[in-house]
């Protein structure tokens, strides 16, 4: 998992070098907070502590980078301490 997170932000500065800061600032502004389906406005939403972008129109979801990592995490941990209360070994 770790050596996937190095290479895809070797990935990403790579293309960032390539790229203008004028190309950027533009495709930031055009794209900011805009749903990649359906080109709605975007609305944070807090799911188990994790700030989420969720479509207005469509009701997408969709996690910046670590997040959906972080929430499964959560939600394992979550797991693992009730089985434990479930069979008295906490």
């Amino acid at each position: 998992m770790e050596d996937n997170r190095r290479q895809r932000e070797k990935t990403v500065a790579t293309r960032l070098a390539q790229e203008s800061e004028k190309q950027r600032e533009e495709l930031k502004r055009l794209h900011w907070m805009r749903c990649p389906k359906c080109g709605h406005a975007m609305k944070t939403t807090d799911i188990d502590g994790i700030a989420v972008d969720t479509c207005s129109l469509c009701e997408g979801i969709y996690f910046d980078h670590g997040e959906l990592e972080e929430l499964l995490m959560r939600t394992l941990e979550k797991r693992f301490h009730f089985y434990r209360r479930l069979f008295g070994l906490d």
